[in-house]
């Protein structure tokens, strides 16, 4: 056993360890006050000045993590910072960095390449580096390796190299960090062991597989599943629909077979930073590989209709009542991309939005969870949430039901709205005003 492996082990072991995230998002932030909790130190590296600002005043900037708690944190051993060279004083750099797509589907994979870049002159012997964003197989051994050994360090011996993917549910009551098992895979060996020392302290039950490039192939396989089954309930969906059946009755119905059935319901569009991008990584790797990922591109395709087909069941609406799209008012309910969170990335709504200005029609929104409309790096609209009472939600042509946040008064929406698009199934009555979608 090497020297390096058998000290690191044991610091993880009896909590002496400086725990590092780098990445203080949806997933960083969640796994920061797991470590805190249970009582090691944490530092938390961010290039964004105005998030470590805000974190170390104790405030929050996501809806669902009370500031209490991260001020709480503050007074027990948590710190943030943009200053990369405090890598050095960490035991354990875990990487929470985005991995979205270019404009071509393919993987953006600038954020984990320039993270590491920048942590690699800091990187010393006796630290553990996992990789927790989602790619393709062969990340970590492909990209990260030569980085982390370029210093001189072997990977295995003096620095060890483990890849967990994160499996945060945001806005989900039944699970939290430590209740959902987490997946590790190690570059070698002694890598996994070091690994398991890490994340066996904060998560309930570590589940290990046999390398990095099993464990990337595992979150990819968890998200293409669940795509995959969206795009087959939303393309059953509209043959339901031209058969005059309701889906939700089908799938509820459907759900009651005790094995063999997983419910998946429809919606308006895929969205976050998970279902709709991650299996096109799989779909960009294994063109080296001369394979053609059909099952993938097909859910996308049906997934990415969704927008249109819920604008063309809005044009119907408003044609029966002798409107035309162009200059009717629409009001947009939801714009997060999944009900009673405050999270916009790749939001189904944000589609539907653009595509009715486009088409000329003067848009509005309403989102409990979003009173303003933020900074997108895709898309802009100068919107505030509009509130919902009898006399606003009358005084739109339309509106168009696209997340189903729990908060918002469904009574209150189908007594006042003159026309309703509903794209999640909360309707089940046939009310000559309401429209499924």
């Amino acid at each position: 056993m090497s020297l390096h492996k058998q000290a690191s082990v044991e610091k993880f072991k009896n909590r002496k360890a400086l725990i590092g995230i780098v990445g203080l998002g949806y997933v960083g932030l969640p796994l920061m006050l797991r470590y805190n909790a249970i009582g090691f130190n944490v530092l938390g590296i961010d290039i964004d000045s105005g998030k470590v600002a805000r974190l170390n005043n104790g405030e929050s900037y996501i809806e669902h993590i009370p500031a209490a708690k991260i001020s709480a944190a503050r007074s027990s051993g948590f710190e943030a910072t943009t200053d990369f060279s405090r890598a050095a004083e960490c035991d354990a750099l875990i990487l929470c960095v985005p991995t979205p797509l270019n404009k071509y589907r393919e993987p953006d994979m600038s954020f984990v390449i320039n993270t590491t870049d920048a942590l690699k002159p800091y990187m010393r012997a006796g630290q553990v580096v996992s990789l927790e964003s989602t790619t393709y197989p062969g990340t970590t051994e492909e990209e990260l390796l030569p980085r982390v050994q370029e210093g001189g360090l072997v990977v295995g011996e003096d620095i060890f190299l483990v890849y967990s993917p994160e499996r945060e549910d945001p806005g989900n009551p039944n699970f939290e960090t430590r209740t959902i098992p987490k997946i590790i895979g190690g570059d070698t060996a002694a890598c996994l062991e070091v690994g398991i020392a890490l994340y066996e302290q904060a998560i309930d039950k570590v589940v290990t597989v046999s390398s990095t490039k099993a464990a990337e192939m595992t979150k990819l396989l968890e998200n293409i599943h669940r795509a995959v089954n969206i795009g087959l309930v939303n393309e059953m969906k509209i043959v339901a629909d031209r058969m005059g059946i309701d889906i939700f009755e089908v799938v509820d119905a459907a759900a009651t077979k005790p094995f063999g059935f997983t419910a998946y319901y429809p919606g308006p569009g895929l969205g976050g930073h998970c279902i709709p991008i991650d299996p096109f990584y799989l779909t960009w790797k294994a063109r080296e590989y001369g394979l053609h990922t059909r099952f993938i591109e097909l859910s996308g395709e049906v997934n990415q209709a969704m927008p249109e087909y819920v604008v063309g069941k809005l044009v119907d609406g408003l044609n029966d009542q002798g409107k035309a799209l162009k200059g009717s008012r629409v009001l947009v309910l939801g714009i997060a991309y999944k009900k009673n969170v405050d999270d916009m990335r790749e939001s189904p709504s944000v589609e539907i939005m653009e595509l009715l200005e486009a088409k000329g029609c003067v848009v509005a929104y309403s989102d409990p969870h979003v009173p303003v409309f933020p900074t997108m790096r895709e898309h802009s609209f100068a919107l505030s949430s509009e509130p919902l009472n009898t006399e606003n939600l009358a005084s739109f042509d339309a509106v168009v039901l696209a997340t189903d946040h729990d908060k918002f008064d469904y009574d209150l929406i189908k007594s006042s709205a003159r026309l309703i698009i509903d794209s999640r199934g909360k309707y089940r009555d046939s009310a000559a005003h309401i429209i499924k979608a």
